[in-house]
């Protein structure tokens, strides 16, 4: 049987304005993402086959260097906005490394009039990075708390090509693909079949796989034109699981 459920429309807004911090005043921190990239590029080095060239595409970078990451996380946890690991946001939920999500960005292989979904938004800074690549981002969040503090985040600082939904990601987002790209940003047991309907022929999907905290391997799943799947792994991760009730 067929499962339904609901998504809730949080956001849905037009073209994209350069994203800026929706704090009037505090530290601005460029020095810190100036390190962050550096210390991206570095990673990026040592990625091997994971990394074409091994190196991270310069927009890319760009992007990691101009969107504030401290605006994404926890008031208590700015200082460490820039440290290369992940940080609680709450509800059992992190923001990712900034590396795995320069990283994931890059992989997808999408362009400037790609539209791509977001599996699991948190706080919204991997959908913030994408909307500065991308045509639109839809991004869905199970936790409704998360939800509607990161549509507002994200409306506060003028990303208008974001468009935020609650509900369970697994099921993708049927009334809005298919997708150029799709980015799942927990860890599944196995590639959701739903996902995989709603990639674009030629589209790409990257997707933590493995079981709950425990070791994944960061998964890309390639459509080709002619409609045949290819699958490969990059290397291994730790992610939160994905939540629902697949």
């Amino acid at each position: 049987m067929k499962r339904r459920f609901a998504l809730t429309c949080l956001t849905l807004v037009g073209l994209a304005v350069a994203g800026t911090s929706g704090s009037a005043a505090g530290p601005d921190y460029a020095l810190e993402r100036s390190e962050m990239v550096r210390t991206i590029e570095a990673h990026a080095r040592e990625a091997g086959p994971a990394l074409r060239d091994n190196a991270i595409d310069p927009n890319v970078l760009d992007v990691m260097a101009a969107v504030p990451r401290h605006e994404f996380v926890p008031e208590p946890l700015r200082a460490e906005s820039y440290a290369d690991h992940p940080l609680p946001i709450g509800y059992g939920q992190t923001i990712s490394q900034p590396f795995i999500v320069a990283l994931m960005a890059q992989v997808l292989e999408v362009g400037s009039d790609s539209v791509v979904l977001e599996v699991g938004t948190g706080s919204g800074y991997q959908a913030a990075v994408l909307a500065k690549l991308v045509r639109h981002v839809y991004t869905i969040e199970l936790i409704s708390e998360l939800a509607k503090s990161a549509a507002e985040r994200l409306r506060q600082m003028r990303y208008e090509n974001i468009s935020v939904r609650q509900g369970d990601g697994y099921y993708g987002l049927p009334e809005a693909a298919p997708f150029d790209g799709i980015i799942v940003t927990a860890a599944a047991g196995h590639i959701p079949p739903p996902l995989l309907e709603q990639l674009k022929p030629g589209g790409r999907m990257v997707i933590p796989v493995g079981p709950p905290f425990g070791l994944q391997h960061l998964t890309v799943i390639e459509r080709e034109p002619e409609g045949r799947v290819r699958t490969h792994q990059l290397f291994p991760v730790r992610f939160v699981p994905l939540a629902g009730q697949h």
